[in-house]
């Protein structure tokens, strides 16, 4: 089944109440669900729950954060992050925390994963908490187990995003120790698109990238006019090297030629911890949007280059661009200079300032508590914090990787 049709069966309901396990529920409502519509619907939802679980559902927003969800309990802890995108790596420790916590709380206990928009949010956290709870998973949890692969498989994997699915393999990594906590400062040095997608009637296009770390922007390119067919590759330097450290979202735009609108030609998440080789490629697959998309050649892919420090790497004189190449290094356009995330962020330093604290048989469950968003986070203490880590620090987890 092809992409667009899945995305069009995606927005096609109006409200999707799935039971993945008999105590974890998936509550989701398309992204362009009408106000009316989604409050009539949530009020319905919030009826059916609290006749069947009364006071004992945890809702855990995985959505902007919405007044509205008070209206289907009391009880919210807000965790939103940005549509099609991978949330923070320590948001991901946190919310398995949460459910974990909440979940053995109380044997009546069940939580409500609700998402507006599309349903790989979804698929991240139920993916994640398989893992997580796979470390000191007993025998009579294996249907569990294989109730969330198939919710995964069935309803989020096919609408997810590259990041997404390598944040998955991020967090089932640093579990089961497959991956190694890199603590080395990265520097950035260069980014080189091999293979130049066709944004332009006569082909080429005119890239810029934006560079967020922790959803914070720290680095705005100028603009790139590549003329040439897709065989060309085109490198953007950062001198001195831009440091790097936690996640990190690097997004590419075309400007479009005499239109004041910008178009995403790639996005890409990566948590440097992962990061242990100076050069990084990701390709065609590997690329968010772009994995879809015709524009950009089967064969594309996008290198980073790093090193330890922020000098200049010697040697690397072929990497520098052709005459072909022209960059105008006017940032202070606004076109350039707007960030699609400011006000998201907004929403969810609201949440944060937020109280969240939840009364449960064993003390109060507070997402202040946990790990804060940073770019300094040790993720070691996040996932290794798991109750049964320590007498399981052997076991692998599931070896079919998301």
């Amino acid at each position: 089944m092809s992409q667009s049709v899945v995305q069009a069966m995606e927005e096609s309901y109006e409200v999707d109440l799935v039971y993945i396990t008999e105590r974890i529920i998936s509550v989701s409502f398309p992204a362009g669900a009408e106000e009316r519509s989604y409050n009539t619907n949530l009020k319905e939802v919030a009826t059916m729950l609290r006749s069947k679980h009364g006071e004992h559902y945890l809702v855990l927003n995985l959505s902007e954060r919405k007044n509205d969800l008070t209206k289907l309990n009391h009880k919210v802890l807000e965790f939103g992050w940005p549509d099609h995108h991978a949330p923070a790596l320590d948001k991901i420790c946190s919310m398995c925390k949460a459910i974990d916590t909440w979940l053995n709380g109380d044997p009546r206990n069940v939580v409500v994963l609700h998402n507006k928009g599309n349903r790989g949010r979804t698929g991240v956290v139920v993916a994640a908490y398989m893992h997580y709870s796979n470390i000191s998973a007993s025998a009579d949890q294996a249907l569990d187990r294989f109730a969330m692969r198939r919710f995964y498989e069935d309803k989020a994997l096919s609408v997810g995003q590259p990041s997404q699915m390598r944040y998955v393999r991020y967090f089932n990594g640093l579990l089961s120790g497959h991956i190694k906590i890199n603590n080395k400062p990265l520097f950035l040095h260069h980014v080189i698109m091999h293979g130049i997608p066709n944004f332009e009637s006569k082909g080429g296009c005119r890239p810029f990238l934006k560079i967020y770390q922790a959803m914070q922007p720290v680095y705005t390119s100028g603009i790139y006019n590549v003329q040439g067919d897709s065989n060309t590759s085109i490198c953007i330097t950062i001198e001195p090297g831009l440091l790097l450290k936690g996640d990190i979202l690097l997004k590419c735009y075309h400007k479009r030629y005499r239109n004041p609108t910008r178009d995403v030609v790639f996005r890409v998440q990566f948590h440097t911890c992962a990061i242990h080789d100076l050069g990084v490629v990701f390709g065609k697959n590997e690329l968010d949007e772009t994995f879809k998309d015709d524009r950009f050649p089967e064969y594309g892919k996008v290198e980073f280059v790093f090193s330890y420090g922020p000098e200049k790497i010697r040697g690397l004189s072929h990497l520098e661009n052709g005459p072909s190449v022209s960059v105008d290094y006017n940032t202070q356009d606004p076109l350039i200079r707007w960030d699609s995330y400011e006000s998201f962020s907004q929403h969810c330093e609201e949440a944060a300032d937020a109280d969240h604290g939840i009364k449960t048989h064993s003390g109060t469950l507070s997402v202040m508590d946990w790990p804060p968003q940073s770019p300094n986070l040790n993720i070691t203490e996040a996932v290794w914090d798991h109750p049964d880590r320590e007498q399981n620090k052997k076991a692998e987890t599931s070896k079919e990787e998301l």
